[in-house]
């Protein structure tokens, strides 16, 4: 019985030793390597959002948005059409109606910029980001997990594959101003080129009443 206990404190300690001996130094730099190449590769390509914008009283707009980096390598997002189910209103109060859905669009247009300084980070920003965090791994997963990323109070949680070091999801709660936006963002990879791209984003701004959902597609590389 003694002998039991003593290999089953073994593995815990183990086990423990194992846990604990994640470098977040060395561990941050290979990430951030690939994420910059991976960042090299998707500037080559362009796509689109597609997304459901949800609003109080059951309305819902949809939204199409451009996404492209420029020649100087910096992410341009354009939104391309909006579209709303509200009846429209004839005159004055149609104008006014028109003003207020503009105004949404542009907020929420704002909102996704806003986040994708989250999304899309670059190599030091996101070395920054290790340490500031809280870094774990389990069950071939990385979890890292931080807060005042780039304003007081914000927060962002990142998992990584173990394997590829790809990102699988994060989940980011920030203000623009002094609206809360909450975001959730899922990653998948190609299969032929192995580039890691973003497939949905979710977006939840509670003082407006707003949530999107939203899917990344028609991922087309740039034609020369």
């Amino acid at each position: 019985m003694k002998t039991l206990i003593l290999i089953f404190v073994t593995i815990l300690c183990l086990s423990f030793n194992s846990s604990a001996q994640i470098n977040k130094d060395e561990l941050a730099l290979e990430v951030s390597k690939i994420d910059a190449e991976n960042t090299q590769k998707l500037k080559e390509y362009t796509w689109r959002l597609y997304s459901k914008v949800f609003g109080e009283g059951g309305t819902q707009t949809n939204m199409l948005s451009d996404f492209r980096y420029s020649d100087k390598g910096n992410l341009e997002i354009q939104i391309v059409e909006a579209e709303t189910n509200n009846e429209k209103k004839p005159g004055v109060r149609g104008a006014k109606q028109q003003s207020m859905i503009n105004s949404k669009i542009e907020l929420i247009f704002d909102a996704f910029k806003h986040l994708s300084s989250y999304t899309y980070m670059t190599k030091g920003q996101l070395l920054d980001l290790f340490d500031k965090s809280i870094v774990t791994e389990k069950d071939g997963i990385i979890t890292v997990i931080g807060k005042d990323i780039y304003t007081k109070g914000d927060q962002m949680t990142l998992l990584i594959d173990s394997k590829s070091k790809n990102f699988l999801k994060r989940t980011i709660t920030t203000k623009m101003k002094e609206i809360i936006i909450n975001g959730e963002i899922e990653y998948d990879t190609f299969e032929k080129t192995g580039v890691n791209h973003v497939t949905t984003t979710k977006m939840d701004i509670p003082s407006e009443k707003i949530k999107v959902e939203g899917e990344n597609k028609d991922y087309t590389k740039k034609v020369e």
